[in-house]
């Protein structure tokens, strides 16, 4: 099925991926992990960015970022990684999470494979 952005979601290793481009970064880096190149490899880990609360009596939603992978290297760093069609494509939403994720996790990096 094609995306709002055009790419097609591809099945490996019975995980569904949104796009071949994902996918193909997630053979990459799963054959580090069994290498032992990597630590550990996350796939859509989940950061929270605003708390669920209440406002007026009203309950309101949690705010989440759901990176594309997660890497441990062996020298304990961690990697986010969020792959993207190219680096021009940045929707505007993703910059007010990134913005907001460097704010209140500031010893992750995000970063953008293309």
């Amino acid at each position: 099925m094609a995306s709002k952005y055009r790419s097609r979601s591809v099945e490996v290793d019975g995980i569904r991926f949104d796009s071949k481009k994902e996918a193909s970064y997630y053979k990459i880096y799963k054959m580090q992990l069994d290498s032992g190149q990597i630590k550990s490899l996350e796939l859509q880990p989940k950061y929270e960015l605003i708390p669920r609360h209440r406002r007026r009596g009203k309950a309101v939603r949690s705010m989440n970022y759901y990176a594309d992978f997660e890497i441990e290297h062996l020298d304990g760093r961690i990697e986010i990684i969020d792959v993207k069609a190219s680096a021009s494509y940045k929707t505007e939403v993703y910059r007010m999470k990134k913005k907001i994720f460097e704010y209140l996790y500031p010893d992750k990096e995000i970063v953008e494979v293309y």
